[in-house]
């Protein structure tokens, strides 16, 4: 496992990134949204669901190298096609160029435009995992895209840990794995406690009512505001954009203003389902190269806790790639930036060639 010579070259890579940005964002080829249904979809608690429905957005031909992308919770495949992540890329010449590359970005279970509780279930919905929603991933690649392995699977906090899964979960499913701001080790510390906290001020709300609301929380925007701070956006960036009460109180009030998440289930849905995430002890089973990315600054992955050096240890082919903090960088944020790391996504994919 490689750390020190990744770090440093990352710093290196961050002036030059910050630098050019503007310049290597590029147009790729239209996307395209569509839908499959997985019959009889068993959850890890044996529950079947006879139709589960699965959205995905492709880019690029599907006679391309086959990339599976993976998003963040409440996401959705959508905001995949960013400029910061898919325009750094998506585009010709970048490393995962649409016109060689065929990039299919699913709905995880719960999200966007794939079965979740606000169709119809509402409380009664499975109360899916991690598992079940790399299992449905699986799925959509093997039986309803036809493709029996792929290059790449790279995501993103969620994402990411969904492709830890992938290669414990499904080893010969893929040459290559990329996680993003995550860690292949169970839910611990201020990650879960504050996860679990939002949950609960939401599920305690007398308003949720078990999940046959009929109106949604007051608690809702709320909950997710406080967590979506104390998580997210960097210590050294928040101090830069906030560095007095008076700027602080105004992004506070920008945020409270924002609108709420849509619906409480699917809400509370997201965020339980990582409760039982625990990779780590299948971390052998790996076979894929392994590129692990996280941010120095990110508040629910901290690297002084030691963890993700130590299960780096045990992934036979794995490097990880640690990205200096600093103003620019976003705490947990930051490799939703791509330009933090794209050419050492380029290097690396030139390595399985």
């Amino acid at each position: 496992m490689k750390t020190l010579a990744f770090a440093r070259r990352a710093a290196l890579m961050i002036g030059l990134a910050l630098a050019a940005a503007p310049a290597l964002a590029a147009d790729f080829p239209a996307p395209r949204d569509h839908s499959w249904v997985a019959r009889d979809f068993r959850f890890h608690t044996g529950e079947v669901m006879p139709e589960l429905r699965i959205g995905y957005t492709t880019v690029g031909e599907p006679g391309g190298i086959p990339v599976l992308v993976l998003h963040g919770t409440a996401g959705n495949a959508r905001n995949m096609l960013v400029q910061s992540f898919a325009g750094q890329l998506f585009g010709e010449g970048q490393p995962l160029d649409a016109k060689r590359h065929f990039i299919i970005i699913p709905d995880a279970i719960g999200t966007g435009r794939s079965s979740k509780p606000s169709d119809g279930l509402r409380g009664a919905f499975p109360r899916y995992n991690y598992d079940d929603m790399v299992a449905a991933q699986h799925r959509l690649v093997t039986e309803g895209l036809g493709i029996p392995r792929l290059r790449l699977v790279i995501g993103n906090s969620m994402g990411g840990m969904h492709a830890w899964l992938w290669g414990t979960n499904f080893p010969d499913a893929m040459d290559a794995i990329v996680p993003m701001a995550s860690q292949p080790t169970e839910m611990s510390s201020r990650n879960w406690m504050l996860r679990r906290l939002m949950v609960e001020s939401v599920r305690r709300d007398p308003g949720y009512a078990n999940g046959f609301y009929t109106q949604q929380p007051a608690s809702l925007g709320r909950a997710n505001v406080v967590f979506a701070t104390a998580t997210n956006g960097g210590t050294l960036n928040l101090q830069k954009i906030a560095p007095t009460r008076e700027a602080a109180d105004r992004l506070v009030e920008q945020r409270l203003a924002a609108p709420p998440p849509a619906d409480a289930n699917d809400f509370v849905y997201q965020w339980d389902s990582s409760r039982d995430y625990n990779p780590a002890p299948r971390l052998e089973r790996i076979r894929a190269q392994v590129l692990a990315i996280n941010a120095a600054d990110d508040e629910r992955n901290p690297p002084e806790t030691g963890l993700m050096q130590a299960a780096m240890q045990r992934v036979a082919n794995g490097r990880l790639l640690l990205i200096p903090a600093s103003a620019e960088t976003l705490g947990h944020g930051t490799t939703g930036q791509a330009r933090f790391w794209a050419e050492d996504l380029r290097a690396f994919l030139r390595g399985l060639e």
